[in-house]
């Protein structure tokens, strides 16, 4: 009885490694990190549609690898974005930067899952630190994953303008099968200029979708508003494709 249920942990453990990149949700950081060594490339597509006829593509270029079997790095390429309103489209590149991940404990083996995120970001107009505490639970086909973020940002050609960002994103996805799940994510966003004042805090609930297989995987969620703020996008939806090599 001890050696089969010591048996059924490895595989649970491996299990968990093997699929360490592969993304259940798209606003939401697993707590798990590749193995040292490995490394993915992962292309991200954000669209975002306002009441007012205007609408953006928010793309991101990023490697990501394991430093070690608990720590890996993920280094933005580039961050840019295309927006069309009034029959005028503009692309901007906005941004790159570096994250790292630390993992703390496994969210199948252990009580609970955790890690500690950390990100730098800095474009001509921009330059911004974010620290995330990452929570996960995975209890059979069932993922529960919870993200808490604090953002410290400088824009404007002076860096001059701040904006302090309080955000909380929330998801579940159950398995169908071994390559393919379905759930929810939610996101609450506060925004203050210079951290200070009163802000009005945008929430997004809406479907998201996973597949994978052994060298691959994409995911997909559909945000929708659920609150009335008008410089806010009414939907936004989100896209990753990963690639392992």
């Amino acid at each position: 009885m001890k050696s089969a249920i010591t048996a059924i942990a490895a595989v649970s453990v491996l299990a968990s490694s093997a699929l360490a990149g592969d993304r259940k949700f798209t606003y939401s950081n697993d707590v798990t990190t590749n193995p040292k060594g490995v490394w993915e490339y992962e292309q991200w597509v954000t669209w975002k549609s306002y009441g007012s006829g205007k609408d953006s593509f928010d793309f991101r270029h990023e490697l990501e690898g394991g430093l070690t079997d608990k720590l890996q790095i993920g280094i933005y390429l580039a961050d840019w974005t295309l927006t069309r309103q009034g029959g005028k489209t503009d692309a901007v590149w906005k941004s790159s930067g570096v994250e790292l991940i630390y993992n703390l404990s496994n969210p199948t083996t252990d009580i609970l899952g955790s890690a500690i995120y950390g990100e730098v970001k800095l474009g001509e107009e921009i330059f911004k630190l974010e620290a995330k505490l990452l929570l996960q639970k995975n209890l059979g086909p069932w993922t529960f994953i919870s993200n808490t973020i604090v953002e410290a940002e400088w824009e404007g050609s002076g860096y001059d303008e701040e904006i302090g960002v309080f955000e909380q994103t929330l998801g579940v996805s159950y398995d169908l099968s071994p390559s393919f799940s379905i759930g929810a994510e939610a996101k609450y966003e506060l925004e203050y200029e210079g951290w200070s004042g009163s802000a009005d805090g945008a929430l997004y609930i809406g479907p998201v979708a996973s597949y994978r297989k052994k060298d691959f995987f994409v995911a997909t969620t559909v945000l929708f508003q659920a609150t009335d703020i008008d410089s806010e996008p009414d939907v936004q939806t989100r896209m990753i494709l990963g690639f392992h090599f």
